[in-house]
Protein backbone atom coordinates (compact mmCIF):
# COMPACT_ATOMS: atom_id res chain seq x y z
CA UNK A 1 0.00 0.00 0.00
CA UNK A 2 1.35 2.90 -1.16
CA UNK A 3 2.06 5.75 1.66
CA UNK A 4 0.76 8.76 -0.68
CA UNK A 5 -2.95 8.44 -0.38
CA UNK A 6 -4.68 8.08 -3.95
CA UNK A 7 -6.41 10.50 -5.25
CA UNK A 8 -10.43 10.69 -5.15
CA UNK A 9 -11.30 10.24 -8.46
CA UNK A 10 -15.47 9.70 -8.06
CA UNK A 11 -17.55 8.98 -10.74
CA UNK A 12 -21.33 10.19 -11.47
CA UNK A 13 -23.72 7.25 -11.19
CA UNK A 14 -26.42 6.77 -14.43
CA UNK A 15 -29.24 4.79 -13.18
CA UNK A 16 -29.51 2.59 -16.46
CA UNK A 17 -26.16 1.94 -16.38
CA UNK A 18 -25.49 1.29 -12.99
CA UNK A 19 -27.30 -1.65 -12.70
CA UNK A 20 -24.25 -3.64 -12.03
CA UNK A 21 -25.03 -5.32 -7.88
CA UNK A 22 -28.01 -3.64 -7.25
CA UNK A 23 -29.36 -3.03 -3.96
CA UNK A 24 -32.89 -4.79 -3.70
CA UNK A 25 -35.18 -4.90 -0.80
CA UNK A 26 -36.26 -8.35 -0.06
CA UNK A 27 -39.81 -7.29 1.23
CA UNK A 28 -40.53 -4.71 -1.17
CA UNK A 29 -39.91 -3.54 -5.09
CA UNK A 30 -38.97 0.04 -3.87
CA UNK A 31 -36.04 0.94 -5.85
CA UNK A 32 -32.75 1.98 -4.54
CA UNK A 33 -31.23 4.81 -6.82
CA UNK A 34 -27.03 4.96 -7.42
CA UNK A 35 -25.63 7.91 -6.34
CA UNK A 36 -22.11 8.35 -6.99
CA UNK A 37 -18.84 5.92 -6.83
CA UNK A 38 -15.18 5.39 -6.80
CA UNK A 39 -12.30 2.82 -6.48
CA UNK A 40 -11.74 1.66 -3.34
CA UNK A 41 -7.88 2.33 -3.45
CA UNK A 42 -7.87 -0.37 -0.43
CA UNK A 43 -9.05 -4.45 0.63
CA UNK A 44 -12.68 -5.47 1.47
CA UNK A 45 -12.02 -6.61 4.47
CA UNK A 46 -10.83 -3.12 5.84
CA UNK A 47 -14.18 -1.79 5.19
CA UNK A 48 -15.78 -2.56 8.66
CA UNK A 49 -13.01 -0.30 9.91
CA UNK A 50 -13.40 2.58 7.59
CA UNK A 51 -17.80 2.62 8.22
CA UNK A 52 -16.78 2.77 11.83
CA UNK A 53 -15.30 6.08 11.36
CA UNK A 54 -18.38 7.69 9.69
CA UNK A 55 -21.12 5.81 12.31
CA UNK A 56 -18.95 6.97 15.35
CA UNK A 57 -17.67 10.42 14.28
CA UNK A 58 -20.20 12.27 11.83
CA UNK A 59 -18.74 15.26 13.23
CA UNK A 60 -15.59 14.94 11.17
CA UNK A 61 -18.20 15.52 7.72
CA UNK A 62 -20.81 18.09 8.97
CA UNK A 63 -20.27 21.02 11.30
CA UNK A 64 -23.75 20.77 12.16
CA UNK A 65 -23.62 17.49 14.36
CA UNK A 66 -21.61 18.02 17.45
CA UNK A 67 -21.27 13.84 18.26
CA UNK A 68 -23.17 10.65 17.39
CA UNK A 69 -23.74 8.75 21.25
CA UNK A 70 -24.37 5.03 20.94
CA UNK A 71 -28.08 3.95 22.26
CA UNK A 72 -27.21 0.19 21.66
CA UNK A 73 -24.94 -2.24 19.51
CA UNK A 74 -26.13 -5.23 18.76
CA UNK A 75 -23.74 -7.70 17.05
CA UNK A 76 -23.71 -11.47 19.04
CA UNK A 77 -27.41 -11.26 19.41
CA UNK A 78 -28.18 -10.50 15.74
CA UNK A 79 -25.51 -13.39 14.65
CA UNK A 80 -26.72 -15.96 17.08
CA UNK A 81 -30.54 -14.98 16.43
CA UNK A 82 -31.42 -14.24 19.94
CA UNK A 83 -32.28 -10.77 18.66
CA UNK A 84 -34.68 -8.86 15.65
CA UNK A 85 -33.86 -6.13 13.65
CA UNK A 86 -36.28 -2.96 14.10
CA UNK A 87 -38.96 -2.98 11.68
CA UNK A 88 -37.56 0.20 10.02
CA UNK A 89 -33.74 -1.76 9.08
CA UNK A 90 -34.45 -2.99 5.53
CA UNK A 91 -33.93 -6.66 4.83
CA UNK A 92 -31.71 -6.71 1.51
CA UNK A 93 -31.90 -9.67 -0.83
CA UNK A 94 -28.41 -11.41 -1.12
CA UNK A 95 -27.24 -9.79 2.31
CA UNK A 96 -27.21 -10.36 5.81
CA UNK A 97 -27.36 -8.11 8.80
CA UNK A 98 -24.51 -8.86 11.07
CA UNK A 99 -24.74 -5.86 12.98
CA UNK A 100 -26.99 -3.06 13.96
CA UNK A 101 -25.61 -0.06 15.78
CA UNK A 102 -28.56 2.21 17.44
CA UNK A 103 -27.18 6.05 17.55
CA UNK A 104 -28.13 9.25 18.51
CA UNK A 105 -26.72 12.01 16.21
CA UNK A 106 -26.59 15.52 18.48
CA UNK A 107 -27.03 18.84 16.89
CA UNK A 108 -23.98 21.11 17.53
CA UNK A 109 -27.04 24.17 17.64
CA UNK A 110 -29.73 22.58 19.44
CA UNK A 111 -31.69 26.01 18.91
CA UNK A 112 -31.95 25.86 15.46
CA UNK A 113 -31.73 22.09 14.23
CA UNK A 114 -33.00 18.71 16.43
CA UNK A 115 -31.32 15.67 17.45
CA UNK A 116 -31.93 12.68 15.54
CA UNK A 117 -31.89 8.85 16.10
CA UNK A 118 -30.73 6.10 13.45
CA UNK A 119 -29.70 2.92 12.90
CA UNK A 120 -26.57 1.69 11.11
CA UNK A 121 -26.79 -2.20 10.04
CA UNK A 122 -23.76 -3.45 8.86
CA UNK A 123 -24.64 -6.45 6.37
CA UNK A 124 -22.44 -9.13 4.88
CA UNK A 125 -23.21 -11.68 1.93
CA UNK A 126 -25.38 -14.04 2.67
CA UNK A 127 -24.65 -17.94 2.38
CA UNK A 128 -24.89 -19.38 -1.02
CA UNK A 129 -27.60 -21.60 -1.58
CA UNK A 130 -25.51 -25.06 -2.78
CA UNK A 131 -23.12 -24.25 0.41
CA UNK A 132 -22.47 -27.28 2.51
CA UNK A 133 -24.77 -26.51 5.24
CA UNK A 134 -22.26 -28.63 7.60
CA UNK A 135 -19.06 -28.28 6.65
CA UNK A 136 -16.33 -30.45 8.01
CA UNK A 137 -13.94 -27.26 9.30
CA UNK A 138 -15.56 -23.70 10.38
CA UNK A 139 -16.11 -21.50 7.85
CA UNK A 140 -14.78 -17.87 8.22
CA UNK A 141 -17.74 -15.09 8.75
CA UNK A 142 -17.65 -13.40 5.31
CA UNK A 143 -16.72 -9.62 6.01
CA UNK A 144 -19.41 -7.01 5.85
CA UNK A 145 -19.57 -5.30 2.63
CA UNK A 146 -22.79 -2.72 3.22
CA UNK A 147 -23.38 -0.38 5.53
CA UNK A 148 -27.03 1.48 5.60
CA UNK A 149 -27.67 4.58 7.56
CA UNK A 150 -32.11 4.66 8.01
CA UNK A 151 -33.02 7.74 10.13
CA UNK A 152 -35.90 7.53 12.49
CA UNK A 153 -38.75 10.03 11.88
CA UNK A 154 -39.75 12.30 14.41
CA UNK A 155 -42.57 11.39 16.26
CA UNK A 156 -43.83 14.33 15.86
CA UNK A 157 -44.16 14.34 12.42
CA UNK A 158 -41.16 16.99 11.99
CA UNK A 159 -38.85 17.01 8.59
CA UNK A 160 -35.39 15.36 8.99
CA UNK A 161 -32.88 17.56 9.95
CA UNK A 162 -31.22 19.76 7.87
CA UNK A 163 -27.95 18.32 8.21
CA UNK A 164 -29.22 14.61 7.48
CA UNK A 165 -30.17 13.83 3.55
CA UNK A 166 -33.62 13.55 2.42
CA UNK A 167 -33.57 9.87 2.17
CA UNK A 168 -35.34 7.18 3.65
CA UNK A 169 -32.18 4.86 3.74
CA UNK A 170 -28.34 5.82 2.67
CA UNK A 171 -26.48 2.43 1.68
CA UNK A 172 -22.19 2.46 1.98
CA UNK A 173 -21.22 -0.62 -0.40
CA UNK A 174 -18.01 -2.28 -1.52
CA UNK A 175 -18.88 -3.98 -4.65
CA UNK A 176 -17.35 -6.81 -5.80
CA UNK A 177 -15.63 -4.95 -8.76
CA UNK A 178 -13.30 -3.45 -6.27
CA UNK A 179 -15.61 0.30 -6.27
CA UNK A 180 -17.02 2.23 -3.25
CA UNK A 181 -20.74 3.35 -4.26
CA UNK A 182 -23.36 5.19 -2.61
CA UNK A 183 -27.41 3.81 -2.81
CA UNK A 184 -30.00 6.09 -1.76
CA UNK A 185 -33.25 5.74 -1.00
CA UNK A 186 -34.48 9.55 -1.61
CA UNK A 187 -37.77 10.89 -0.34
CA UNK A 188 -39.97 11.74 -2.73
CA UNK A 189 -39.80 15.06 -5.06
CA UNK A 190 -36.02 15.23 -3.29
CA UNK A 191 -33.85 16.63 -6.77
CA UNK A 192 -31.47 14.13 -7.70
CA UNK A 193 -29.30 16.12 -10.67
CA UNK A 194 -25.81 16.70 -9.82
CA UNK A 195 -25.65 20.01 -8.47
CA UNK A 196 -28.75 19.02 -5.76
CA UNK A 197 -27.63 18.79 -1.90
CA UNK A 198 -28.03 15.05 -2.18
CA UNK A 199 -25.09 14.63 -3.96
CA UNK A 200 -22.86 17.16 -2.89
CA UNK A 201 -23.60 14.95 0.64
CA UNK A 202 -22.61 11.63 -0.91
CA UNK A 203 -20.11 13.13 -2.45
CA UNK A 204 -18.39 14.57 0.50
CA UNK A 205 -19.50 10.80 2.58
CA UNK A 206 -17.83 9.02 0.07
CA UNK A 207 -14.54 10.83 0.14
CA UNK A 208 -14.54 10.59 3.70
CA UNK A 209 -14.68 6.54 3.68
CA UNK A 210 -12.02 6.52 0.64
CA UNK A 211 -10.02 8.25 3.04
CA UNK A 212 -10.90 6.15 5.73
CA UNK A 213 -9.98 3.24 4.31
CA UNK A 214 -6.83 4.11 3.38
CA UNK A 215 -5.97 4.85 6.37
CA UNK A 216 -7.06 1.96 8.12
CA UNK A 217 -4.88 0.31 4.94
CA UNK A 218 -1.75 2.60 6.26
CA UNK A 219 -2.74 2.43 10.03
CA UNK A 220 -2.67 5.60 10.25
CA UNK A 221 -2.59 7.37 13.56
CA UNK A 222 -3.47 10.79 14.58
CA UNK A 223 -0.77 13.04 15.48
CA UNK A 224 -1.99 14.06 18.54
CA UNK A 225 -5.31 12.89 20.79
CA UNK A 226 -7.69 15.26 21.79
CA UNK A 227 -10.02 14.68 25.26
CA UNK A 228 -6.89 13.54 27.21
CA UNK A 229 -7.40 15.02 30.31
CA UNK A 230 -11.59 16.08 30.10
CA UNK A 231 -13.76 13.78 28.33
CA UNK A 232 -15.45 15.11 24.90
CA UNK A 233 -19.06 14.87 25.71
CA UNK A 234 -18.38 16.54 29.20
CA UNK A 235 -16.66 19.39 27.63
CA UNK A 236 -19.15 19.79 24.59
CA UNK A 237 -22.14 19.92 26.64
CA UNK A 238 -20.89 22.30 28.94
CA UNK A 239 -19.46 24.15 25.99
CA UNK A 240 -22.42 24.58 24.92
CA UNK A 241 -24.23 25.61 27.78
CA UNK A 242 -21.27 28.60 28.10
CA UNK A 243 -21.33 29.89 24.49
CA UNK A 244 -24.91 30.41 25.25
CA UNK A 245 -24.62 32.17 28.64
CA UNK A 246 -21.29 34.70 27.17
CA UNK A 247 -21.97 34.78 23.32
CA UNK A 248 -23.77 37.99 23.68
CA UNK A 249 -20.17 39.41 24.51
CA UNK A 250 -20.03 39.41 20.63
CA UNK A 251 -21.89 42.03 19.92
CA UNK A 252 -20.52 44.44 22.77
CA UNK A 253 -16.65 43.64 21.63
CA UNK A 254 -14.76 46.74 22.40
CA UNK A 255 -11.36 45.33 20.78
CA UNK A 256 -10.03 45.93 17.42
CA UNK A 257 -9.20 41.96 17.13
CA UNK A 258 -11.91 39.53 15.58
CA UNK A 259 -14.34 39.39 18.66
CA UNK A 260 -15.91 35.41 17.39
CA UNK A 261 -11.86 34.04 17.76
CA UNK A 262 -11.78 35.48 20.85
CA UNK A 263 -14.66 35.02 22.59
CA UNK A 264 -15.64 31.62 21.56
CA UNK A 265 -11.80 30.85 21.65
CA UNK A 266 -12.16 31.97 26.09
CA UNK A 267 -15.34 30.30 26.48
CA UNK A 268 -13.86 27.22 25.20
CA UNK A 269 -10.32 27.55 27.64
CA UNK A 270 -13.23 28.66 30.78
CA UNK A 271 -15.00 25.17 30.29
CA UNK A 272 -11.76 22.72 30.03
CA UNK A 273 -10.41 24.57 33.48
CA UNK A 274 -13.92 23.82 35.15
CA UNK A 275 -13.77 20.55 34.00
CA UNK A 276 -10.04 19.84 34.82
CA UNK A 277 -10.65 22.08 38.09
CA UNK A 278 -13.75 19.60 39.05
CA UNK A 279 -11.82 16.52 38.34
CA UNK A 280 -8.73 17.49 39.93
CA UNK A 281 -9.59 18.69 43.46
CA UNK A 282 -11.48 17.11 46.16
CA UNK A 283 -15.06 17.76 47.72
CA UNK A 284 -13.95 20.18 50.53
CA UNK A 285 -12.97 22.72 48.08
CA UNK A 286 -16.03 22.92 46.45
CA UNK A 287 -18.85 25.65 47.75
CA UNK A 288 -20.79 25.19 50.51
CA UNK A 289 -24.23 26.27 49.11
CA UNK A 290 -25.72 24.44 46.85
CA UNK A 291 -26.03 24.77 43.33
CA UNK A 292 -29.15 25.86 41.42
CA UNK A 293 -30.16 22.86 39.08
CA UNK A 294 -28.85 24.44 35.55
CA UNK A 295 -25.70 25.82 37.11
CA UNK A 296 -24.23 22.51 38.78
CA UNK A 297 -21.17 24.22 38.32
CA UNK A 298 -21.29 26.34 40.67
CA UNK A 299 -20.64 23.43 43.50
CA UNK A 300 -18.03 21.80 41.51
CA UNK A 301 -14.40 21.54 43.30
CA UNK A 302 -12.21 24.46 42.50
CA UNK A 303 -8.78 25.73 43.15
CA UNK A 304 -8.26 26.64 47.30
CA UNK A 305 -7.14 29.66 46.20
CA UNK A 306 -8.97 30.79 43.39
CA UNK A 307 -6.99 31.31 39.99
CA UNK A 308 -4.57 34.48 38.79
CA UNK A 309 -4.70 34.79 34.74
CA UNK A 310 -1.50 36.29 34.00
CA UNK A 311 -1.21 38.55 31.46
CA UNK A 312 -4.59 38.15 30.73
CA UNK A 313 -4.83 40.68 27.93
CA UNK A 314 -8.60 41.76 27.03
CA UNK A 315 -10.14 40.15 30.54
CA UNK A 316 -13.09 38.28 28.93
CA UNK A 317 -11.44 34.41 30.34
CA UNK A 318 -11.48 36.23 33.73
CA UNK A 319 -14.36 37.57 33.46
CA UNK A 320 -16.13 34.59 32.26
CA UNK A 321 -15.04 32.41 35.01
CA UNK A 322 -15.66 34.73 37.37
CA UNK A 323 -19.37 35.07 36.13
CA UNK A 324 -19.09 31.47 36.57
CA UNK A 325 -18.78 31.88 40.46
CA UNK A 326 -14.91 31.11 40.03
CA UNK A 327 -12.70 33.76 42.95
CA UNK A 328 -9.96 35.03 40.98
CA UNK A 329 -8.13 37.90 39.44
CA UNK A 330 -6.66 38.69 36.21
CA UNK A 331 -2.89 40.92 35.84
CA UNK A 332 -1.37 42.96 32.49
CA UNK A 333 0.66 45.65 31.45
CA UNK A 334 -2.31 47.69 30.61
CA UNK A 335 -5.78 47.70 31.14
CA UNK A 336 -7.90 47.19 27.66
CA UNK A 337 -10.87 48.88 26.09
CA UNK A 338 -13.27 45.94 27.64
CA UNK A 339 -12.17 46.30 30.89
CA UNK A 340 -14.38 49.32 31.53
CA UNK A 341 -17.51 47.50 30.11
CA UNK A 342 -17.15 44.47 32.17
CA UNK A 343 -19.92 44.61 35.86
CA UNK A 344 -17.81 46.25 38.98
CA UNK A 345 -17.20 42.49 40.13
CA UNK A 346 -15.38 42.01 37.08
CA UNK A 347 -13.05 45.43 37.00
CA UNK A 348 -12.28 45.04 40.81
CA UNK A 349 -10.59 41.82 39.75
CA UNK A 350 -8.64 42.96 36.72
CA UNK A 351 -5.10 44.58 37.78
CA UNK A 352 -2.41 46.77 36.22
CA UNK A 353 0.87 45.02 37.41
CA UNK A 354 4.22 44.43 35.94
CA UNK A 355 5.69 41.28 37.52
CA UNK A 356 9.58 40.70 37.70
CA UNK A 357 9.45 36.51 38.40
CA UNK A 358 13.21 37.29 39.76
CA UNK A 359 12.21 39.62 42.31
CA UNK A 360 11.77 37.47 46.01
CA UNK A 361 8.39 39.25 46.57
CA UNK A 362 7.02 37.95 43.38
CA UNK A 363 8.00 34.54 43.44
CA UNK A 364 8.13 33.64 47.04
CA UNK A 365 4.98 31.83 48.90
CA UNK A 366 2.10 34.65 49.62
CA UNK A 367 3.28 36.53 47.06
CA UNK A 368 0.63 38.82 45.16
CA UNK A 369 0.52 37.00 41.88
CA UNK A 370 -1.30 33.94 43.79
CA UNK A 371 -0.28 32.61 46.83
CA UNK A 372 -0.35 29.14 47.76
CA UNK A 373 -3.50 26.94 46.68
CA UNK A 374 -3.93 29.20 43.35
CA UNK A 375 -4.16 28.23 40.00
CA UNK A 376 -2.30 30.12 37.87
CA UNK A 377 -3.37 30.72 34.25
CA UNK A 378 -0.75 31.77 31.08
CA UNK A 379 -2.93 32.23 28.04
CA UNK A 380 -0.75 33.65 25.65
CA UNK A 381 1.41 35.13 27.83
CA UNK A 382 4.58 35.76 26.06
CA UNK A 383 7.78 36.36 27.93
CA UNK A 384 5.72 34.98 30.98
CA UNK A 385 4.88 31.68 29.35
CA UNK A 386 8.54 29.45 30.61
CA UNK A 387 7.69 31.12 33.94
CA UNK A 388 4.72 29.82 35.00
CA UNK A 389 6.45 26.24 36.53
CA UNK A 390 8.65 28.31 38.26
CA UNK A 391 6.07 30.60 39.88
CA UNK A 392 3.86 28.04 40.40
CA UNK A 393 6.44 25.99 42.40
CA UNK A 394 7.72 29.03 44.17
CA UNK A 395 4.17 30.05 45.56
CA UNK A 396 3.13 26.43 46.69
CA UNK A 397 0.38 26.90 43.93
CA UNK A 398 -2.56 24.49 43.14
CA UNK A 399 -1.25 24.13 39.66
CA UNK A 400 -0.93 25.93 36.11
CA UNK A 401 -2.52 25.76 32.65
CA UNK A 402 0.00 27.35 29.68
CA UNK A 403 -1.30 27.75 26.39
CA UNK A 404 1.98 29.12 24.91
CA UNK A 405 1.98 30.98 21.36
CA UNK A 406 5.22 33.38 21.18
CA UNK A 407 8.51 31.74 21.80
CA UNK A 408 10.39 33.06 25.07
CA UNK A 409 12.94 31.50 26.98
CA UNK A 410 13.36 32.66 30.82
CA UNK A 411 15.17 35.93 29.58
CA UNK A 412 15.14 36.00 25.58
CA UNK A 413 13.76 34.75 22.80
CA UNK A 414 13.73 31.12 22.43
CA UNK A 415 16.26 29.86 19.66
CA UNK A 416 16.04 25.85 19.31
CA UNK A 417 20.00 26.26 18.60
CA UNK A 418 20.46 26.86 22.05
CA UNK A 419 17.83 26.09 24.19
CA UNK A 420 18.07 22.33 24.75
CA UNK A 421 15.60 20.97 26.84
CA UNK A 422 16.70 20.44 30.33
CA UNK A 423 15.52 16.86 30.19
CA UNK A 424 14.82 13.90 27.79
CA UNK A 425 11.46 13.66 27.31
CA UNK A 426 9.50 11.46 24.77
CA UNK A 427 7.32 14.08 22.52
CA UNK A 428 4.94 11.10 21.20
CA UNK A 429 4.04 9.52 24.75
CA UNK A 430 3.38 12.96 26.32
CA UNK A 431 0.60 14.28 23.36
CA UNK A 432 3.06 17.16 22.15
CA UNK A 433 2.93 16.58 18.62
CA UNK A 434 3.47 14.00 16.14
CA UNK A 435 5.90 16.32 14.33
CA UNK A 436 8.10 16.34 17.30
CA UNK A 437 10.65 18.61 17.07
CA UNK A 438 10.21 19.30 13.55
CA UNK A 439 9.15 22.78 13.50
CA UNK A 440 10.45 25.55 16.42
CA UNK A 441 6.67 25.68 18.00
CA UNK A 442 6.94 22.09 18.46
CA UNK A 443 10.55 21.83 19.67
CA UNK A 444 9.40 24.95 21.78
CA UNK A 445 6.62 22.98 23.42
CA UNK A 446 9.04 19.85 24.03
CA UNK A 447 11.35 22.51 26.01
CA UNK A 448 8.66 23.66 27.83
CA UNK A 449 7.43 20.77 28.81
CA UNK A 450 11.17 19.70 30.27
CA UNK A 451 11.29 22.83 32.53
CA UNK A 452 8.17 22.14 33.52
CA UNK A 453 9.89 18.73 34.23
CA UNK A 454 12.75 20.35 36.06
CA UNK A 455 10.83 22.04 38.30
CA UNK A 456 9.56 19.01 39.74
CA UNK A 457 6.15 19.22 37.97
CA UNK A 458 4.22 16.29 36.28
CA UNK A 459 3.35 17.08 32.52
CA UNK A 460 0.15 16.36 31.02
CA UNK A 461 -0.65 17.67 27.50
CA UNK A 462 -4.14 18.41 26.28
CA UNK A 463 -5.07 19.83 22.55
CA UNK A 464 -7.65 21.77 23.09
CA UNK A 465 -11.16 22.39 21.02
CA UNK A 466 -10.39 25.90 20.26
CA UNK A 467 -10.35 28.08 17.35
CA UNK A 468 -6.56 28.55 17.30
CA UNK A 469 -3.59 26.75 16.04
CA UNK A 470 -2.27 27.86 18.96
CA UNK A 471 -4.13 25.49 21.12
CA UNK A 472 -1.58 22.74 23.00
CA UNK A 473 -2.51 23.09 26.70
CA UNK A 474 0.21 21.87 29.25
CA UNK A 475 -0.86 21.35 32.44
CA UNK A 476 0.77 21.04 35.94
CA UNK A 477 -1.02 19.93 38.65
CA UNK A 478 0.90 17.20 40.03
CA UNK A 479 4.35 17.40 42.12
CA UNK A 480 6.85 14.97 41.51
CA UNK A 481 10.21 13.71 42.12
CA UNK A 482 12.23 15.15 45.46
CA UNK A 483 10.92 18.43 46.53
CA UNK A 484 14.00 19.79 47.97
CA UNK A 485 15.50 18.87 44.33
CA UNK A 486 13.07 20.62 42.25
CA UNK A 487 13.42 24.03 44.81
CA UNK A 488 17.59 23.51 43.97
CA UNK A 489 16.54 23.71 40.31
CA UNK A 490 13.94 26.71 40.20
CA UNK A 491 16.52 28.80 42.32
CA UNK A 492 19.39 28.01 40.27
CA UNK A 493 17.10 28.82 37.35
CA UNK A 494 16.27 32.31 38.69
CA UNK A 495 19.52 33.19 40.01
CA UNK A 496 20.95 32.50 36.20
CA UNK A 497 18.21 34.79 34.97
CA UNK A 498 19.66 36.81 37.58
CA UNK A 499 23.51 36.60 37.16
CA UNK A 500 23.22 37.43 33.42
CA UNK A 501 20.97 40.43 33.53
CA UNK A 502 18.90 40.31 30.30
CA UNK A 503 15.42 39.70 32.00
CA UNK A 504 13.98 43.17 31.94
CA UNK A 505 9.98 44.14 33.71
CA UNK A 506 8.62 46.21 31.06
CA UNK A 507 6.95 48.71 33.21
CA UNK A 508 2.86 49.16 33.35
CA UNK A 509 1.38 51.47 31.09
CA UNK A 510 -0.89 54.34 32.04
CA UNK A 511 -1.44 55.80 35.28
CA UNK A 512 -0.37 52.09 36.65
CA UNK A 513 3.32 53.33 35.31
CA UNK A 514 3.72 56.27 37.18
CA UNK A 515 3.15 54.73 40.87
Amino acid sequence: MTATRPRFTPSLCEPDLDAVEPLVFADTHAPWTPIISCPADFPPELFEPAVSQLIHHPEYNSTLILRSEVISDDSDTILDGSSTLPDLVPALRGLQPVRNIHRRLLARRPTRDSDLEQHCTLYAPSPRPDADPAPLQPQPQPHPNTLVLTPIPPADGAPLPYYHPAAAHLAFRYLASGALRIDAVPHPGTPLDPAARLHRTCRALLEALHRYGWGAATQYRKRVAHDVLVPREAYQDLYLVMRERHKHLVASWREATDPLKHVFEDIGIATFLMLLWRDTFGPETAPPAPAPPAEPWRAWPRPPGGFADLGCGNGLLTHILLAEGYAGHGLDLRARTSWAHYPPATRARLAVRALDPTRAEDVGVGASVGGAGCWLVGNHADELTPWLPLLARRTRAAGFLSIPCCAWALDARFERARDAPLVVLDPDALNLGGEGTGSSYAQYRVWLAALSVHCGWAVEVEVLRIPSTRNWAIVGRTRVGDEDEAEHNVEELIEGVRRRGQFKTRRPEGKAGDH
